[in-house]
């Protein structure tokens, strides 16, 4: 499948995810109310799916500028940051995303939005700081390669709807645990509908996550191409990535729901050789080595 195809392919994927989440949260919703014999338990699941699904649609972006403590940036204070933008939007044929900073000396970028209508590219400070113009070009044509992939709602969806199946699982948790309204099987309760609830809540947030990562990984290697072939020039985002792996600190602001939507790991590079298979499955990014060899085919 090429770059193309790809892109076309985003937007059933993004409603694949949220029918997805949907079903998730409606059949762990039915288990547990047949478990407590309460079917109003999962009214209010299908309801709450329903309206954090809206949300997330209409309300995610400004959600994740809030938590990254994110504030408008002007053309007089950011100059390159507002002429690379507006040009390769040009070269995009996309609408100029507005442009928000994060105050922070760690180098780091991300794309937010649910159209190319309502597109945000946010950038720190210290990014802006140490990017040569043509690293620059490379770190914005890669976010202006999410607005084009229509990657950014599928990825910002995935932090709203993750985020929520995990705080349903944990409260369904507790309510097993302190036995809270759970009818007795002598008055006909199924343990059949038991074992369901407790292995839904259970494996319901990890599976939400495992699909958030998955999807921002896969997102990441498709970005870093469609930048360099926006750009023509993949040497300047492989001497971005280079930077930006190379610094140490984590973001100020470094939050796990947001993590993945970041050009780099807001928490900061890991040492060489560290990790496992287990640490890459749960890992927000694919390693920039491999990136960086994936853009100058080495």
């Amino acid at each position: 499948m090429n770059l193309y195809e790809q892109r076309s392919s985003n937007i059933w994927r993004t409603w694949a995810l949220v029918l997805g989440f949907l079903v998730v949260v409606i059949a762990v919703g039915y288990a547990v109310s047949m478990y407590y014999g309460n079917s109003s338990i999962l009214y209010i699941a299908v309801v709450i799916a329903v309206t954090t699904n809206f949300y997330a649609y209409w309300a995610s972006d400004k959600l994740v500028l809030s938590l990254n403590r994110a504030r408008p940036a002007t053309r007089e204070e950011f100059f390159d940051f507002y002429t690379v933008t507006e040009n390769l939007a040009i070269a995009a044929g996309l609408p100029k995303p507005k442009l928000y900073v994060i105050d922070d000396p760690a180098p780091n970028a991300f794309a937010t939005g649910r159209d190319e209508q309502h597109a945000v590219v946010c950038a720190t400070t210290g990014l802006l700081s140490i990017m040569t113009r043509p690293e620059l070009e490379g770190v914005i044509g890669h976010e202006l390669s999410h607005i084009k992939n229509r990657d950014m709602l599928l990825m910002t969806i995935a932090v709203v709807l993750a985020g929520f199946v995990a705080i349903a699982a944990d409260i369904f948790i507790r309510m097993s645990f302190f036995g809270g309204g759970r009818r007795d099987d002598r008055e006909g309760g199924n343990a059949l509908f038991m074992v369901l609830a407790v292995v839904g809540i259970v494996l319901a947030p990890v599976a939400a996550k495992l699909i958030q990562l998955a999807v921002s990984r896969r997102r990441e290697y498709l970005a870093d191409a469609s930048g360099a072939l926006l750009t023509r020039y993949p040497e300047g985002l492989a001497s971005a990535l280079t930077k930006i792996g190379s610094y140490a600190a984590p973001m100020r602001s470094a939050n796990t729901a947001t993590a993945h939507l970041f050009i780099g790991d807001p928490f900061g590079a890991k040492p060489s050789g560290v990790g496992g298979w287990i640490e890459k499955m749960f890992s927000t990014h694919p390693p920039i080595p491999s990136r960086i060899q994936a853009l100058l085919g080495k």
